[in-house]
């Protein structure tokens, strides 16, 4: 048996630590919020970013998984949770003479500048030139360059039951970008979790791992198959010089997930035809 600490414990935090009691493993859920997690979790409240409110972490940590995420897409909210969060928990951990045998970095896809819509992987160039991936860039080295074994996973669009901002833009005749192409990657909310607790368990792990599914696709693509499945009609298309204008904003990339598979991965929903559906269906 394990103890594990799920830091900044949202909705994916906390399946995860479903899985992981089911287990076998004594999971606590640290977040900000009052509120019960899920059974038999057990919920410790306080502020990631305030050193004294972390002095009453259980002893005896064996893993720590950081799935928080900013309360707003600004660069305060952004260098809050991703960079002072992990920072003063690294230090609160050491501070307490507790040395986890691991920590897994939750980062992002957003991290990757390319826009050309040509391949990425865990050995390329991450360049974001956005705040948003500068944050996750330095969060990612704050803990691969701390005093714990640590994994980053990059996932890129999590999508899955209560997330459901595609689905609403397909329905309300959004348009899409068809030419260039304008690809995306995604991964379901099940696989998210899964993936943290294959990770969390692997033996002899890689320090970066891209948490996509595998089938990254054109835009254009997914809304149609979505559209065909909703019964409304497909989204218009955006003229070329539209598209030229609004630019890829670094999100036109086809993601790699060789290495997760490598590990011994096996995807829920291996596309976002099998994802979807379950949410349709749901």
């Amino acid at each position: 048996m394990s103890r594990v600490l799920v830091a900044g414990c949202g909705d994916i935090g906390a399946r995860l630590g479903v899985q992981l009691s089911a287990d076998g493993h004594e999971v606590w859920g640290l977040r900000r919020s009052a509120g019960e997690l899920p059974a038999p979790m057990r919920l410790l409240q306080a502020d990631l970013t305030v050193a004294g409110e972390l002095v009453r972490l259980p002893e005896g940590i064996d893993a720590v998984v950081y799935t928080a995420t900013a309360d707003s897409y600004d660069d305060l909210a952004y260098e809050s949770a991703y960079v002072r969060g992990p920072r003063t928990l690294l230090q609160a951990l050491a501070a307490a003479g507790q040395m986890p045998r691991r920590i897994i970095f939750v980062s992002s896809t957003s991290v990757y500048a390319q826009d050309d819509g040509g391949w990425v992987d865990e050995d390329s160039p991450a360049e974001s030139e956005s705040f948003s991936g500068r944050r996750l860039m330095e969060g990612e080295r704050v803990v691969l360059d701390g005093p714990l074994p640590a994994i980053v996973v990059r996932f890129g669009g999590i999508y899955g039951p209560g997330r459901n901002r595609l689905l609403e833009r397909v329905r309300d005749g959004k348009p899409c970008r068809e030419t260039p192409p304008l690809f995306t990657n995604r991964i379901h909310r099940d696989d998210c979790a899964a993936t943290l607790r294959h990770l969390l368990m692997l033996d002899g792990p890689e320090r970066i791992y891209l948490g996509v599914d595998c089938a990254p696709a054109p835009q254009c693509e997914v809304m149609d198959w979505l559209a065909s499945r909703l019964g409304v009609s497909p989204p218009p298309r955006t003229s070329p010089a539209d598209a030229a204008r609004g630019g890829g904003r670094g999100s036109n990339k086809r993601c790699r997930n060789d290495r997760l598979l490598s590990s011994g991965y096996r995807f829920i929903y291996p596309t976002y035809r099998e994802g979807y559906s379950a949410v349709l269906e749901g």
